[in-house]
């Protein structure tokens, strides 16, 4: 496309290619996906690792929240902090902006409804035993013709948990403030991806994809109208599985690791594989069967290529005949063998009641040469303490003596 003048660009154009990238810093940089390259650095709000990061529909601003319990509202333009706040009295673990962008959720030991305006909490929700990993707001209309939509009495939100096999559901109600949840889906284990889709129509029920942490799919179908006592099950369940090897009839789970509602509300996109070669594929919805498997040879795609430097490698072969070289002063070229059996000769221990060798019959037995170990000069040569000591010996001279027992590891 042209380039836009000047004049023709807006903020907001600028705005829209932004990603924003929480660290284990504390740091928030933001990404230009367009242009391939970091535009800016949020610094000065956190001081430890970032949760949750999510856009205001002011595309200038910015929420955060991190391990050190604080909530922060940047001003993306400038790069500055432009409120910040205590969430909980522990990690904050998950935000989420209302549709009318005028309250924040936080979740953090307990889930906080907030006023952005006026940064107090609004309301208090209890149910989850364990951290909140996941929230999502949602807006139904009310049942009731005669009753105005205010948009909050028809105002939800869906919050699933760490190890937690339940996704529960809370009422924001103008009227009724209850902290705990109205219904509750149940899923194979812990959600870690939530979409759903709502039908302008009043019959029509919410439809809710549920990706867990086993890699399975759970779809239901539910109408948001007030309080349900008893956990609803999926009615429907999808997964993926390769199918089976030669020899062998039994397929291999592939685990689906998002999904999301198309357009016309009656497909999904399946996103399976692995997060480093996903596939993503659209599948028509069929509730209609409660388990869905759906069979993919993708076998050649999650296959990574990792083998090849492993191979590459060899394991050094060591025999009775290796020689190393004995650790020494540079240059020093004396070798050894290294011991490969019992069949080397032991070191004699000294019998009881034998005399220990004199120190010169000692020396003596190192066969050192001591008329090449004086220099042209006729100075003794000190850079070897056995040959020091053999010249002290001879020479009956203290001071060399003196110089040898310092100068000897085994002195003390």
């Amino acid at each position: 496309k042209r380039k836009k003048r000047k004049s023709e660009a807006t903020g907001v154009d600028k705005q829209l290619d932004i990603l924003a990238i929480g660290t284990a810093v504390g740091s928030i940089l933001l990404y230009s996906t367009v242009k391939g390259e970091l535009q800016s650095k949020l610094d000065g709000g956190h001081d430890n690792r970032i949760n949750c990061v999510r856009w205001h529909q002011d595309n200038c601003c910015l929420y955060s929240c991190s391990e050190d319990k604080h909530i922060v509202e940047w001003n993306t333009q400038t790069c500055k902090v432009k409120c910040k706040w205590k969430g909980d009295s522990s990690s904050v673990s998950s935000l989420c902006i209302s549709p009318d962008g005028k309250m924040l959720l936080s979740a953090g030991r307990t889930i906080k409804l907030w006023d952005l305006e006026t940064k107090e909490v609004y309301r208090h929700f209890t149910g989850h035993a364990t951290s909140v990993s996941s929230l999502m707001f949602t807006t139904v209309r009310p049942m009731n013709e005669n009753k105005p939509f205010d948009g909050i009495t028809g105002l939800y939100f869906l919050s699933g948990a760490i190890h937690d096999r339940l996704l529960s559901v809370w009422q924001i109600r103008s009227d009724r403030k209850e902290k705990n949840a109205v219904m509750s889906f149940t899923v194979t284990d812990e959600p870690t991806f939530i979409d759903l889709t709502v039908s302008e129509l009043k019959e029509e029920p919410v439809k809710l994809a549920v990706v867990c942490r086993d890699g399975q799919l759970h779809l239901f179908e539910h109408i948001l109208n007030g309080y349900c006592k008893k956990p609803l099950t999926s009615n429907c369940t999808i997964q993926i599985a390769t199918p089976g090897n030669d020899g062998d009839s039994t397929p291999k789970p592939v685990p689906i690791l998002a999904a999301a509602f198309c357009t016309d509300k009656q497909s999904l996109l399946l996103v399976y594989g692995n997060t480093l070669q996903p596939i993503i594929e659209k599948v028509s919805l069929n509730t209609n069967e409660s388990h869905i498997c759906l069979i993919r040879d993708v076998q050649k795609v999650l296959v990574l290529k990792t083998d090849d430097a492993v191979t590459k490698i060899k394991t050094p072969v060591v025999n009775s005949d290796t020689k190393v070289l004995v650790p020494g002063i540079p240059g020093h070229s004396a070798t050894v063998k290294t011991p490969s059996s019992g069949k080397e000769k032991k070191k004699s221990k000294r019998k009881p009641g034998e005399t220990e060798g004199s120190i010169e019959e000692r020396l003596g037995a190192l066969d050192i040469d001591v008329s090449k170990v004086k220099t042209p000069g006729g100075l003794p040569q000190t850079d070897s303490f056995a040959v020091l000591l053999v010249q002290g010996l001879e020479s009956n001279d203290e001071d060399i003596l003196n110089v040898s027992v310092v100068r000897s590891p085994y002195a003390v």
